[in-house]
């Protein structure tokens, strides 16, 4: 039976059960090898579920928020996402090692064609003032055996509802380098047989980076665009811990010219 632990009960028990601990502790160097025996039986039993009740509430009470969806919006977005990743904890949180077509959360799958794979990639919980997302995800990589390196994020098939020529996809994202790396960001658009791909560089002079993937500039067939994802390409990813701290996608208009 579960009490307030608010009301007179519960902060009674409270106080009985530390009372009660904090003798035992204070004993331990001369009590009997007998009961010192049965106090760390006991202590042990309590020690699995206070850390999991301390993981979860440390993770339901930090800052940002779990299922926070605050970013900035471009004006006249008619379309954003942030991903669930970035948004709530995941039952599992990390692979290792993250083997080719790994799958973390149900949209972000790592690719790579490393013979060994000595990657790892994990949710980790944000806790920084200035941190939207209450979750971010850690891709570390030692040694790197292969030729190329992605994350691809599948988007909501609600991005390609009333998809037009003339918007703009926005990927804004927050990245923590260890060390300087090359990041390419690929917008995939598939609109019957065929697949429309625009290839932009993510800047890296700051944390907070964004590019705007232009329809206008595809062969977009409007009326038969069905799926859209994006690759993050990583350029000679040996050796580094790369963190996305947030990372949301917004759909609007261009500019009328």
């Amino acid at each position: 039976m579960a009490f307030n632990p608010n009301g007179i009960i519960g902060r009674f028990l409270h106080q009985r059960a530390l009372a009660r601990w904090t003798a035992a502790a204070r004993s331990a160097p001369t009590a009997d090898i007998a009961i010192l025996r049965t106090h760390r039986q006991q202590a042990r039993q309590l020690r699995t579920p206070l850390q999991e009740l301390t993981y979860i509430a440390d993770t339901r009470l930090a800052l940002p928020r779990i299922g926070s969806n605050t970013f900035a919006r471009p004006a006249g977005t008619d379309w954003s996402w942030r991903p669930q990743l970035w948004r709530g904890a995941l039952p599992k949180r990390g692979i290792a090692p993250a083997l080719n077509k790994s799958s973390l959360g149900p949209d972000l799958t790592i690719f790579h064609d490393c013979g060994t794979s000595e990657i790892s990639l994990r949710q980790v919980r944000n806790a920084r003032d200035h941190d939207l997302a209450a979750f971010g995800v850690t891709l570390e990589v030692f040694r790197f055996d292969g030729t190329f390196l992605s994350l691809v994020l599948d988007l909501p098939t609600g991005v390609c509802a009333g998809l037009k020529k003339q918007h703009l996809i926005q990927l804004a994202a927050t990245i923590d380098r260890e060390k300087p790396i090359r990041i390419l960001a690929r917008l995939n658009v598939k609109n019957g047989p065929n697949t429309e791909q625009i290839l932009l560089t993510l800047p890296d002079d700051d944390a907070e980076t964004a590019v705007e993937f232009d329809l206008a500039y595809s062969q977009l067939n409007e009326k038969r665009a069905e799926r859209m994802w994006i690759d993050l390409m990583f350029e000679d990813p040996q050796m580094n811990k790369i963190t996305l701290r947030d990372l949301n996608v917004c759909r609007y208009p261009r500019a009328e010219m």
